[in-house]
């Protein structure tokens, strides 16, 4: 089996932080920027997410999940 996208971000320096739908994403991604981090969103897969997303895997195109690192 091959790397997973989530093992790659990790390797890559990223840290998952949350999933959001609007309009808290927006808001929560301009947080992070505003601290200075990088800010990358990954579309939402339930399958690969910890604990109960019965309620978000019923649209899961409207959520994205942030991931943080410092810049470079």
């Amino acid at each position: 089996m091959g790397i997973t996208r989530q093992a790659e971000l990790a390797r890559r320096g990223w840290k998952r932080q949350a999933t959001y739908d609007e309009p808290r994403l927006s808001e929560m991604a301009d947080i992070y920027r505003e601290i200075g981090l990088e800010v990358h969103l990954e579309p939402f897969h339930p399958d690969q997410e910890p604990g109960c997303t019965d309620c978000m895997a019923s649209m899961p195109e409207k959520y994205k999940t942030i991931y943080t690192r410092k810049k470079s």
